[in-house]
Formats: structure tokens, C-alpha cells, sequence
């Protein structure tokens, strides 16, 4: 049964439409026992993303950013600084196309070939956000600086050796999910070219 035929939108109401939208959704869902339940969600839109890493298999290195994240701060990060595989919402972009311009924006690296690896629900509970995973390779870092000003980012770029990176997840500097996702591909998949 297609989940269209399991759900009849009742009411829906925008809470907010500042930075992104937020909605209030109620609905009758069709149970698996055959009952229908009314059910109340809020849904959080900001849009689909992409994330990329980027990988140096010469080097066996990769490129990731350090930037500040309030709602990490809020959440008790002490100083809200997360390390992260460079990322960016679609804009009306493919994937492809806004993962190239968000690797220049932050990391000031042009990107030829990208290659998808995954889609993936990141917070499929509440954010209606799908992000399309990346993996590539860079030659050289352009700078330690970068991001758009214009849109409040100040951005560190952050080179580390995959061990160092994966040893980062372990120690917890490295919290981020989709940074952990694509840097356990990497060794699961060996994108560094480090066995044989």
C-alpha cells in the first residue's frame, strides 16, 4: 500500500517562516491493525542539501571545515565549533552543481568529477531535509579561510590524515553525522586507495 492511500492531510499551519519554514500538520494516518489515528507533526523545511568529502589519496588526506554552529553552542558544545565535511543546502541546484559551488564557497577548492555515494534522511523526525552524499578528490587546499561572509560564515579549513580524522570521532571532536557517515565510508570503502 502506497503511504499516500495510509495518509488525509486534515490542517495545515505555518508556525514560522523566518529562516526556514516550519509547519503544524494534522493528519489521519491508517494504522497496520486497519484503524485510522489522528495524528499532530510539526515538520521543520529548510530544504534539501548536499555534503561532500573531499579526499587527497596521494597525501591520505581529507577536507573538512571548522566553523561555529549555534544550535551545537546551545546544546552545551562549549564553543560551538564543529568539524565538518563541507555541505550546503540545493538552492534550486542539482546535487552535483551545489556541492562544486559550496566546495569553492568553503573551502575554496574547485571540484571536477563528484561521485554520489548515498542519499540520506538525517532527522527524518522532524526535518524534512534529504542530503545527497559526495565523495572527490582535491589536489591542494586554496587557503585556511573561507565561506561567504555574506551569509555569516567564517570558516576554517581543516586538512587531517584519514586516521587522525577517524581518531577525531573517537576522542569526540568529531561529532557531526554526516562528517562521521562519510569518513567511516572512506575507510570502509578505502577511497584513500591505502589498501594494497
Amino acid at each position: 500500500m502506497r503511504n499516500s492511500e495510509r495518509v488525509r492531510i486534515r490542517e495545515v499551519n505555518t508556525l514560522s517562516d523566518d529562516w526556514y519554514l516550519l509547519r503544524k500538520t494534522t493528519f489521519d494516518y491508517l494504522m497496520r491493525d486497519g484503524s485510522w489515528k489522528t495524528v499532530t507533526r510539526e515538520t521543520y523545511d529548510r530544504g534539501n542539501g548536499a555534503t561532500i568529502l573531499l579526499v587527497n589519496r596521494e597525501r591520505g588526506t581529507v577536507l573538512l571545515t571548522s566553523q561555529f554552529r549555534f544550535p551545537a553552542y546551545v546544546n552545551g558544545l562549549e564553543d560551538g565549533m564543529l568539524i565538518e565535511a563541507c555541505a550546503g543546502l540545493l538552492d534550486n541546484q542539482s546535487p552535483e552543481e551545489a556541492i562544486r559551488r559550496e566546495a569553492e564557497e568553503e573551502l575554496g577548492v574547485k571540484v571536477g568529477e563528484v561521485r554520489k555515494v548515498l542519499e540520506s534522511y538525517m532527522s527524518p523526525g522532524s526535518v524534512t531535509e534529504k542530503l545527497f552524499f559526495f565523495v572527490a578528490e582535491y589536489d591542494s587546499p586554496a587557503g585556511e579561510v573561507a565561506g561567504n561572509s555574506e551569509e555569516g560564515e567564517d570558516i576554517e579549513v581543516v586538512e587531517l590524515g584519514l586516521d587522525e580524522a577517524l581518531d577525531w570521532i573517537d576522542n569526540g571532536r568529531i561529532q557531526d553525522a554526516k562528517t562521521i557517515i562519510l569518513l567511516l565510508l572512506a575507510q570502509t570503502k578505502d577511497w584513500l586507495g591505502r589498501s594494497g
